[in-house]
């Protein structure tokens, strides 16, 4: 099964440089900031590789496999700014490591409704990973009719300090809940188009009929009885 990589998890990243010619607070803040990068790489690479192990188990000896397919990316330090900022926080290393649960994040996309909670299972049996905080927005949507299954994962990392702890965010859904997503953010937040809430209600109404798609997608792929008839 093809894993699309959204993102390059490397260890360096260039733009991360820090200057030479900034404040000593400022340079220090620069320097805690690659340390950060580095540390959410490693962990998010510990994710995405036991995901690449399952996936590869269920492509070469199983005729159905949970994923779909795997994004990831790390978050842009432009955007931890932001959500420190937004929440009243001060900008330090301190209230990154404290605060921002998602800097490190994985979106696996599944087929069906039943293998989200399969996937969430399998991550959450090994002994490596702990569950840090769990979201249904599938059982229980958001307002906007968001739907999807967020876990904030304990990934164990070893480094040459010992063995560190660090979130990543885990999101599960199938392919037609990322659908939504994708198009409900595109729809509210990139279009020149003033977004209204008549905009928001049609919105909500698309998320339950996809809703009611899922549902039946996957009662006929267990030969189960239609809830709806044509």
């Amino acid at each position: 099964m093809l894993i699309e990589k959204h993102s390059s998890i490397r260890a360096h990243d260039p733009t991360l440089s820090v200057p030479h010619a900034v404040s000593p607070d400022r340079r220090e803040l620069a320097q805690g900031m690659v340390r950060v990068n580095h540390l959410y790489r490693s962990a998010l690479k510990m994710a995405v590789a036991q995901l690449e192990i399952l996936d590869e188990e269920f492509a070469s000896m199983y005729d159905h496999s949970p994923i779909h397919h795997i994004e990831y990316r790390i978050k842009t330090l432009d955007s931890i700014i932001d959500k420190l900022e937004r929440r009243g926080l001060a900008v330090t290393i301190d209230n990154i490591y404290a605060h921002i649960q998602d800097v490190a994040g994985v979106r696996v996309i599944c087929n069906y409704l039943d293998d989200i909670y399969y996937m969430r299972r399998l991550l959450t049996r090994t002994e490596s990973f702990g569950i840090k905080r769990e979201a249904d927005y599938i059982k229980e949507p958001k307002d906007t009719g968001y739907r999807s299954l967020h876990l904030i994962l304990d990934v164990p990392i070893v480094i040459s300090e010992g063995t560190l702890h660090l979130p990543v965010e885990v999101q599960l859904r199938t392919i037609a809940m990322d659908m939504w997503a994708s198009l409900e953010h595109e729809l509210r937040y990139k279009s020149d188009r003033a977004f209204s809430e008549s905009d928001a209600a049609r919105l909500r109404l698309c998320s339950e009929a996809i809703s009611e798609i899922d549902r039946e997608m996957q009662n006929i792929y267990l030969g189960e009885q239609p809830e709806y008839y044509a």
